[in-house]
């Protein structure tokens, strides 16, 4: 193995995989690359490309995560991660349940003090 052989493999075995989501209601986008080993997750996120496609995404509002977990912006990523990037919610959920809880007391379909399920005939 010449010594050039040598290092084309070492930068090899330095790459890991990863994926990088975001989607909206009518595009989604998932894009697979590789990256140095010890990349971080904010990293990774310019290197994917996907501000290009997406010039919404701000790191500083928008919250990122590995699997369903969020995590900080200075995570390390490891092999086969799976960076998400999450829309700011545009409603609260409390206070969604809370409307809909009001509006099934005024149509009678729930218990006016307790808000629970009236009982069926």
């Amino acid at each position: 193995m010449t010594s050039e052989e040598a290092v084309d493999n070492l930068e090899i075995e330095n790459k890991i995989q990863v994926e990088v989501v975001y989607g909206l209601p009518d595009k989604q986008e998932l894009l697979s690359f590789s990256v140095n080993d010890g990349t971080s997750l904010e990293q990774a996120v310019y290197e994917s490309g996907i501000i290009a496609v997406f010039p919404e995404i701000d790191l500083s509002i928008y919250k990122v995560g590995i699997w369903n977990k969020v995590e900080k912006l200075s995570y390390t990523l490891q092999d086969l991660d799976r960076i998400e990037i999450y829309r700011p919610l545009i409603a609260d959920p409390k206070e969604v349940r809370k409307r809909r809880a009001e509006k099934a007391k005024e149509e009678g379909r729930a218990n006016k003090i307790t808000g629970g399920r009236l009982k069926p005939l």
